[in-house]
């Protein structure tokens, strides 16, 4: 039984109005349920994403979807945390009990009410993601992380600044056509470059425009099997989706190779009988520059130490060798933490359906998603193609 994505909704990611993550599901659930023209009767599942983590005194969020799906009363709804592939465990939920044959649709639904929290706080909420006893410590949080990664690699490999400003330029440039997307404004080269007042380091060497932005948002995804899918009106087949599961203290491993980035795509890549050159496109986890780059290299896009050629030689702009992120990505798009992994595929399904609009690429058969928890720890990777 192969599961599809029959149906998605997704709200803008940015500084919303929205009050919490009830009023949020508010936004994509039925929504979710409309485009993929079913009733919510239909239904059999529901399968939550929120990361939480101190952004809200309201937990326990699976039966708040009730809120605004009453139709799902009695039935079973669970909510799926996995630091920042929060959205994609949840996905990973839902296909374990399509594939299980215990009901026929199933819908999920991530979300994250981020900006009320105070900047300090939202910090030290996302140090959550990473191991406390050892890095707790580390100066401006979760981007101190990165920082040290960033660090290390340029240790290791050179000072790659150039490569970081190219990925956020070329991130940015694609957000201006997402019609969700939180930062539409296409900054340029010499800007993410050069550090200035409003562009100043964030965890040297990262500034600004090497990170991705504290959002509030929710995306929702339908999925059924695939002999079901086939009678909709649009449905996108999952050919793998894999999970891989890496040490989190960094100092436990040698955190600038990825492995379990890698460990995911390569798994993805045999399940689906593909190679990389085989995809049209990617969107990957860039909540720093320096991720991507080293997805690039975990993907296979490149050897180990050369991500940067494929940043400043343009391979992987939307008219490159292997588009990265034409929705902008998390730099441009935003990255509500529950939100991002089923973002993610919402963003690859519209492409690969024909539906994304300004967004839409020239070629769009089969795409790759990969979505990460913490500084590689939760790794999940999906092939996804259009179906008929």
């Amino acid at each position: 039984m192969t599961p599809c994505i029959v149906g998605w909704a997704h709200s803008p990611f940015g500084k919303l109005e929205d009050q919490d993550i009830e009023t949020l599901f508010g936004r994509v659930a039925r929504a979710a349920v409309d485009d993929a023209g079913i009733a919510p009767a239909d239904l059999d599942a529901a399968f939550v994403g929120v990361f939480n983590a101190g952004f809200s005194k309201q937990d326990f969020f699976a039966s708040l979807l009730l809120q605004h799906l009453p139709e799902l009363r009695f039935k079973p709804t669970t909510r799926y945390e996995n630091a920042c592939a929060t959205g994609s465990a949840a996905i990973h939920g839902a296909l374990d009990f399509l594939r299980a044959g215990r009901g026929r649709f199933a819908l999920v639904v991530g979300a994250e009410k981020m900006t009320a929290t105070p900047t300090a706080q939202v910090g030290d909420n996302l140090l959550a993601a990473s191991h406390r006893r050892t890095e707790g410590e580390i100066p401006a949080g979760f981007a101190g992380v990165f920082g040290r990664i960033a660090e290390t690699y340029f240790q290791r490999h050179g000072d790659q600044s150039d490569a970081l400003a190219a990925i956020a330029a070329k991130n940015h440039r694609n957000g201006v056509a997402n019609p969700y997307a939180q930062m539409r404004r296409d900054f340029g080269f010499d800007f993410c470059r050069t550090e200035s007042e409003k562009n100043p380091f964030v965890a040297r060497p990262l500034k600004r425009t090497d990170c991705s932005l504290v959002s509030d948002g929710a995306a929702a995804l339908i999925l059924t099997d695939e002999d079901t899918a086939r009678g909709m009106a649009k449905a996108v087949r999952f050919r793998a989706a894999v999970h891989a599961t890496d040490f989190m203290p960094i100092a436990s491993r040698d955190v600038i190779r990825f492995e379990g980035a890698r460990a995911a795509w390569a798994g993805a890549l045999e399940t689906a009988g593909l190679k990389l050159s085989d995809l049209s496109f990617v969107e990957t986890h860039d909540c720093f520059t320096i991720a991507e780059l080293i997805e690039y290299e975990a993907m296979g896009l490149t050897p180990e130490g050369q991500g940067a050629r494929a940043a400043l030689e343009g391979w992987t702009a939307k008219d490159g060798r292997l588009p990265v992120n034409p929705s902008g990505g998390l730099k441009s798009k935003g990255h509500p933490i529950g939100a991002t992994g089923v973002s993610m595929h919402a963003m690859a399904a519209m492409q690969l359906t024909g539906g994304a609009g300004d967004m839409q690429l020239p070629k769009a058969d089969l795409a790759g998603v990969f979505n990460m928890g913490g500084a590689a720890v939760a790794n999940y990777c999906s092939i996804l193609e259009r179906v008929g």
